[in-house]
This record gives structure tokens, sequence and C-alpha cells, in this order.
């Protein structure tokens, strides 16, 4: 048998390295088409007309002003489902980001975002929920990302209170309420509310408005004063709303870790440059309007029981005496004593 002189295998090699560097060539132009043909789907849960919503269409049109290979499409009020179903179908990549509050069915941990009288002030808010190294915002990172999930930043709006269409018994103390209202999927938030004097109904946030309009329910515990007018006061339905401060109304910007892990750097760092953007525009919004809209509750008709100091001191005070103890059991102690340090 006769070897191959070296000139020969001299040109076989170079037409292997050829055809390596054609494959590689070729699976870098899929990977580049492959980028540039991505679609986001942004999913949120508050109305058209909503503030929140309007932020989601200013992030759409700076992402896709980027031009870095990204399409964008936005679906508002709960048209790709509740927040309880987008924290699921975002952590399978269904969806691929979300401006929704994140609830805790998938980790009791996160039950935290719902800690009654944690946050009292739209200071507290600003210094610890919208501050990435506060131990607040470690715990829930550190739970999201073992759920698939990426947090962005919250959103807070404000604190919620009850929309109702009859006045609360007693409203201002722990007495019967003589209402059924609905709450969310919390057993925190439900003690809460139990220990207020309210009877409670665990309901989905797409089912709260009709059970209100049709009177399953008395009352609900939803919203802030913006939310309780955009979905509420415009529609004709409840009559009151009572102003608790005792919890925060967060929609956050979070996203499937499988979406993430398919954007090139360029790409992540245009998204994520959007989403700080219209956290800090949204949280001034909130901040500055709130009073607005507690105004314009009351001309659309409603009537505001609002609270003394000392009464709010004193429904602080029992609320964190008897529902914080329970909540400990649920989510640690040492959660708990990771939370406290935010406010030294």
């Amino acid at each position: 048998m006769n070897k191959p002189s070296l000139k020969s295998v001299s040109k076989g090699f170079r037409r292997v390295l050829s055809v390596g560097a054609a494959s590689a060539v070729a699976l870098t132009l899929a990977s580049s088409v492959y980028a540039a043909d991505l679609r986001l789907k942004i999913a949120g849960t508050v109305p058209v007309d909503h503030e929140g919503t309007k932020m989601l269409k200013q992030i759409e049109k700076e992402i896709e002003a980027a031009d870095v290979g990204l399409k964008v499409s936005v679906f508002p009020a709960s048209q790709l489902g509740s927040g309880e179903s987008l924290v699921e179908d975002t952590i399978r990549g269904n969806v691929d980001f979300v401006m929704a509050f994140i609830y805790s069915h998938k980790d009791p941990v996160l039950d935290i975002m719902s800690m009654p009288y944690l946050f009292t002030s739209w200071d507290d808010l600003e210094n610890v929920m919208l501050n990435p190294e506060s131990e607040y915002n470690k715990i829930i990172n550190e739970r999201l990302e073992k759920l698939g999930l990426k947090l962005f930043n919250h959103n807070p709006e404000g604190f919620v209170g009850v929309v109702a269409n009859k006045k609360p018994e007693d409203y201002a103390g722990f007495g019967d309420k003589g209402m059924n209202i609905r709450v969310w999927s919390s057993a925190v938030v439900k003690d809460m509310a139990e220990t207020l004097g309210y009877n409670t109904t665990t309901m989905a946030w797409g089912d709260m408005f009709p059970a209100m309009q049709s009177g399953i329910v008395d009352g609900t515990l939803c919203c802030t004063k913006q939310a309780a007018y955009t979905i509420f006061a415009k529609s004709n339905v409840g009559k009151y709303f009572v102003e608790y401060n005792a919890i925060s109304e967060i929609n956050s910007f979070y996203g499937s870790m499988k979406t993430w892990n398919k954007m090139n750097d360029e790409q992540k760092a245009v998204v994520k440059a959007a989403f700080d953007k219209a956290s800090k525009q949204y949280f001034q919004f909130n901040k500055e309007n709130d009073a607005n809209f507690k105004q314009k509750l009351v001309e659309s008709g409603y009537e505001i029981l609002s609270f003394t100091p000392e009464q709010e001191q004193a429904l602080a005070e029992r609320v964190r005496e008897q529902v914080w103890p329970a909540m400990a059991e649920v989510v640690g102690q040492e959660t708990i004593d990771r939370l406290k340090k935010d406010f030294k």
C-alpha cells in the first residue's frame, strides 16, 4: 500500500478545516437569525387605560427602537391569564415577561410580599422595596431563581384598601364588619382581614369584579385608589373605599429564565434598561398621583373611610401581634428576622 504524500495530507487537512469553518459560520448565522427573530410576549393584569399598561407600551417601543433583534407584543388586562396563572406560564416559558403581582402559590415564602404592616409609608417603599440590596429583595430573588424566574423591578402603586358595596360596621375597630369580602390566595391576607373583623372568600383577580358586580361578595380587598377608580368607580361598581395602609400593591416586572437565557448580552442590556426606566417613572407617577385618584374616587360618588393616626397605629399593632407569628410558621422566623433588618 502506498503512503499518502505530505502534500496530499496537507490538502486534505485544509479541506477539513474549510468544512469546519464553514459549519461554524453557518451555526453562528443560524444563531444570529434565531436571535433576530425572537418575539417577546409581555403580559400584564391591569386595565388597558391604567398607567401600568402605558408603561408596558413604553417598554415595547424602547426595546424595539433599540434594534437588537427583538420584537414585542404586549397583552394587558389579563388577556393571557390571571396573576396566578402568569407565574406558572412564565416558569414554563410560555410567557416571556410579566408585569403583575407575584402570588405565593408556588412558594409560600413569597407571601412576604403580602406581609401586612411591613411597609407603612412611601418612604418605606422607596428605601426598601426599590433597593436591590435590601434583605426583602434578596429573599425574593432567591426564591424566584429556584422557580426559574428572574426579578427585574418592583412597582409599588401605593396601599390597597377595601372596595365595598356597603359601609362596614365598626370599620375603624376590630368588631364584626357584617361583610364577606374577597381576598387573594394568601393565608396571611386572609388572617389579616379576619383579624379586622371581615368574613372572607378567596378568589382570583379575574373573578373579583363580576363577584362584586353581582353581589356574591360585599367587597374586595384588592386595590389602590388608582385601581379602585379605573376598575370599579368608572364602571359604577362599589360605593366605599376603606383606606387601609397595611399592604402595598406591587406589580413586579419579572421574566422567564428560559427566555432570558436565549438572549445575547446586548438584548439583555436593552430589556433591563427599559424595565429600570419604566419602574422609576411609574413609582414617581404613583407617589405623586395617589391623592389625585383619591379625589377622583370622591368625585365619582365614593365615600372614603379613613383612620386617625391613633386608629392606624392600633390596627397595625393588633395585626402584627396576631398575624406575624402565624406567618413565621410558614415563611420561617429566619426570614422574618432578615426582613426586620431593613427597618432598623
